[in-house]
């Protein structure tokens, strides 16, 4: 048994132009599709590169793997995002043939033991590639390696209307304080309290 195939990217069918008219030719929709179909998928530890005999036809793993790329160098994660832009992306259409698979197959294509290793292996080969093939501007890049401990909680972090009110609070409690000119006078009842008693 065969896996699934999409559509012809020659032949006419949801545009008024074949998918690969709407695909430039310098477009890196076009690198992705030649290097998976240019690997060994089954040496580099890809699973179901055969199709079983019997159920219903698979998708094969270098469409997954496709998508999965598409995805990675598009800062698309998500499976269900994946899934979502099979259907509406036309880069993503011209390279599926116009499959959408689901987002459940794409996440355990992706999940699985096996293929964990595979798609470090095809990361790394791709680089390579890329590498030999001069698209890397290899620019000078410094990454900052200094560690700073942070405690950002609300007792801790200071804004501006914070030292505002911190500046401002002493003043608050005397405001309510009347000025007094003279000296204190003692009060009678305080007066009578100091005044000795007579004796008997």
């Amino acid at each position: 048994m065969r896996h699934r195939t999409g559509q012809n990217r020659q032949q006419f069918g949801l545009f008024a132009t074949p998918l690969d008219d709407l695909i430039a030719p310098d477009n890196m929709v076009r690198v992705v599709d030649a290097f998976v179909d240019a690997i060994n998928l089954a040496q580099l530890g890809f699973v179901h590169v055969r199709a079983h005999r019997r159920g219903a036809p698979p998708y094969h793993p270098g469409l997954l793997l496709k998508i999965y790329i598409y995805g990675y160098l598009n800062r698309v994660r998500s499976s269900r995002r994946l899934e979502l832009e099979c259907g509406r992306n036309i880069e993503l259409m011209w390279l599926t043939g116009c499959q959408q698979p689901s987002y459940h197959t794409i996440s355990d294509f992706r999940s699985i033991k096996p293929h964990r290793k595979a798609l470090k292996a095809v990361f790394r080969l791709f680089n390579r590639v890329l590498d030999g093939a001069e698209l890397f501007g290899k620019e000078l890049v410094a990454i900052d390696g200094t560690k700073m401990r942070a405690q950002n909680s609300k007792k801790n972090n200071i804004s501006e209307d914070k030292i505002q009110k911190r500046l401002d609070y002493p003043r608050g409690p005397f405001r309510g304080i009347p000025r007094r000119t003279g000296p204190r006078r003692r009060s009678s009842s305080s007066a009578a309290r100091n005044r000795p008693s007579a004796r008997k």
